[in-house]
């Protein structure tokens, strides 16, 4: 399975980079739309966003636009141990710290939020199929994060990677609910 997901990576990476800026920037509007447009999102006064790095949504931009709605905002910070995250309250007005891999973080200094504090989380990943899996980066960070919260969980995917399926194990869990630039996939209520 392993090596099954890592050649996937590959392939998907190799796609993402491929993608035209103006490609990305008009998908990433379309995808940001919609989220700000759900109702769970509107219900939700802490949401754990990520930094979406490459090809990825550049989600630092919905930052703002959550800020201005007056929402509590965290961000991911990984520990010094393998594939563990905290949730760190973001300021957009303070800048954010560069981590080893190339995602940006909040600095050490800013307050962690439990798990349990946290109302609807956006997991990042390379692709997601119709029934909320995921490929993700292969840190296994939200694969240890997400079972520690009831938090609803949305999921940005450009429609070119959401596939058939995506290779799963036993621990995978799907997101909640799947966002594409034109349709909403929600396997929770399957």
């Amino acid at each position: 399975m392993d090596e099954q997901k890592a050649a996937l990576r590959r392939v998907i990476r190799a796609q993402m980079k491929a993608l035209a800026p103006e490609e990305r920037r008009r998908s990433d509007e379309a995808l940001f739309t919609r989220f700000l447009s759900l109702p769970a999102v509107e219900r939700s006064d802490t949401l754990l966003l990520y930094c979406g790095m490459g090809a990825e949504p550049d989600t630092l931009r919905l930052l703002p636009r959550l800020a201005a709605r007056g929402k509590r905002l965290l961000l991911p910070r990984c520990a010094d141990a393998p594939g563990i995250m905290d949730a760190r309250v973001c300021d957009p007005s303070l800048p954010l710290v560069r981590h080893r891999y190339g995602m940006l973080e909040p600095g050490p200094d800013r307050p962690v939020v439990p798990p349990g504090g946290i109302d609807l989380i956006l997991v990042p990943g390379l692709a997601f199929d119709r029934l909320g899996y995921r490929l993700g980066q292969g840190g296994g960070y939200y694969d240890r994060y997400l079972p520690q919260t009831g938090a609803f969980t949305v999921a940005l995917c450009r429609s070119c990677f959401l596939l058939d399926a995506v290779p799963r194990e036993v621990h995978d869990a799907p997101v909640d609910l799947v966002l594409t630039e034109e349709e909403t996939f929600a396997p929770s209520l399957l």
